[in-house]
């Protein structure tokens, strides 16, 4: 059968065995008018006073939202929630994109991210966790880790979070405190918040909102200086809207991911010999270090031992900027890198990525359909494949008579499990 795979922007076909279980969210339909009830939430908000009574005319206001790497609809959430702050003159407005350790966006960027209107209507800054200039102290973490957040962020009289609501590996899900914390804070507190022991701790998984350490270490950050309000969404394959979820950045948070959950995870009886997946399609597949999101909701349901086939197209390279390509190229077997993360006093941003993708090796072989060169593949510890197909055929009959298929067609937007599921 043909089934057709996220990729790049277009997307894929690959023919694979009429026996493949695909494994798919629910593809929830769009809100009839998004506009009409993303100002139905701002002005009936979940645990917190409506939008426009929070700011006043003469207040500074920061807003915080999230990079080209995601899929939030900015082109749209960003303009309703301007026209709803209307009677604050637009010079007194900044928005921040929330980058983390991410690449800086260019001028062309930002307008394909905001619009050309509204990057004239108000000023856009790029958080630099690089610069320390550019970070204040708000508090020191449970752990003693201090804490530095956007001085803009900061420094605002009121302080609006966007983003959208997503299963998240690492956080449980993405959106509200996460869009604070890692987004706009330094990188050493972006360190922290991803080091080794967090992303080997079992509770760091999927759909565990209220047990992962890191969504834990999100909300402690965002509580050192909390939004004012926040904007989360929710969307379908197709980038549509399908809830809106506003107000208090813990309260709706948490409604918006219940809601998720009804449509993104999938209980399976058991595991599969050959599992393929994506990343999700562009903007989350421009690069292989975000491609450990597809690769790990794939290693949920695959066989120890067995195959995972990713389609990733990778448009961005490994990526060339931040650690970790130079992480992934550094030894010659996953067990080996591993262990040069895991080392006491081992430390470096973008290590989580990479530890990632070996925790994922010792697992399962990774075969990946991409633009990147073939040895470039090689060298990042995996195997290249020119079709999907073919691959999924020489790797079911490998594993011999009986072998067994999964597809993940939109990557980490399904989240699979074996057994019992996650509690918010």
């Amino acid at each position: 059968m043909k089934v057709h795979l996220a990729y790049g922007r277009h997307g894929i076909d690959a023919e694979l065995p009429d026996s493949a279980v695909v494994i798919e969210p629910v593809d929830a339909p769009a809100l009839p008018d998004e506009r009409a009830a993303l100002e139905a939430a701002f002005r009936a908000p979940i645990g917190a006073r409506p939008l426009r009574e929070i700011v006043g005319a003469g207040e500074r206001v920061c807003i915080v939202t999230s990079d080209i790497t995601r899929a939030t609809p900015n082109e749209r959430l960003i303009p309703w929630v301007l026209d709803e702050l209307a009677h604050v003159p637009a010079e007194q407005i900044t928005v921040l994109i929330g980058l983390g350790s991410h690449r800086a966006q260019t001028d062309e960027e930002i307008v394909q991210m905001f619009g050309a209107q509204t990057a004239r209507r108000v000023r856009i800054v790029n958080h630099d966790a690089f610069d320390l200039e550019q970070t204040v102290v708000v508090g020191t973490t449970a752990e003693g880790q201090e804490a530095r957040l956007h001085r803009l962020w900061v420094e605002a009289d009121k302080r609006i979070v966007v983003g959208f609501i997503e299963p998240h590996l690492y956080a449980g899900f993405s959106g509200g405190p996460k869009g604070i914390m890692p987004a706009i804070a330094d990188i050493d507190t972006i360190t922290c918040f991803h080091n080794a022991r967090k992303v080997s701790d079992p509770a760091t998984t999927w759909l565990n909102l209220d047990g992962s350490p890191v969504q834990r270490m999100a909300r402690e950050v965002a509580a050192m200086c909390p939004p004012d309000f926040c904007v989360n969404v929710t969307l379908n394959r197709t980038k549509g809207i399908t809830g809106v979820f506003c107000g208090h950045y813990i309260e709706a948070h948490r409604k918006g991911c219940e809601f998720c959950r009804e449509t993104a995870s999938r209980p399976m009886a058991e595991r599969f010999d050959v599992v393929v997946t994506t990343n999700g399609g562009y903007p989350l597949d421009q690069n292989l270090y975000q491609s450990i999101k597809g690769l790990t909701a794939a290693m949920g349901i695959v066989k120890k031992g067995g195959t995972i086939v990713l389609a990733c197209e990778c448009s961005d390279g490994l990526p060339d900027h931040g650690n970790f390509k130079e992480l992934i190229r550094s030894r010659a077997t996953a067990h080996d890198l591993l262990q040069m993360i895991l080392t006491p006093g081992f430390k470096t941003f973008d290590q989580w990525s990479a530890q990632s993708m070996a925790q994922v090796l010792l697992h399962a072989k990774i075969q990946i359909k991409s633009l990147l060169d073939d040895n470039v593949v090689r060298s990042a510890l995996l195997e290249p494949i020119h079709d999907v197909g073919e691959a999924v055929a020489h790797a079911l009959r490998t594993a011999g008579p009986g072998a067994t298929v999964a597809v993940l067609p939109e990557g980490p937007y399904t989240v699979p499990f074996i057994g019992v599921e996650s509690a918010i």
